[in-house]
């Protein structure tokens, strides 16, 4: 289960829906909950997206080691697909794309 921040305390995103589409692709199921600091502390990973930041793992907060303290299993299935998706290099999602032409 991939929990989230309501969009209360969230900003909605493209990115933040790519990602949800890519999670349940995958099987995961998508949680919306009201997030404690200590929800946190207690994960077993987890990671931030935004258009700049992509898909980013959080290694600790508050200076809480988070999991392992390094990018988790699930972080990084996801950031490989989102990467290849943006990148164009995944045929299921490739419609995602569009070409652009100068004229």
């Amino acid at each position: 289960v991939l929990y989230t921040p309501h969009l209360t305390s969230a900003l909605p995103g493209i990115t933040r829906d790519t990602i949800f589409t890519l999670a349940k692709s995958l099987g995961y199921k998508i949680t919306e909950k009201k997030i404690s600091c200590d929800d946190i502390y207690k994960a077993d990973e987890a990671f931030f997206t935004g258009t700049a930041a992509e898909v980013t793992p959080i290694r600790d907060l508050d200076g809480n080691q988070i999991g392992i303290g390094s990018r988790g299993p699930i972080t990084e299935k996801l950031q490989a697909l989102y990467f290849d998706c943006v990148h164009g290099r995944n045929e299921e999602y490739k419609h995602w794309i569009e070409s652009g032409r100068c004229s």
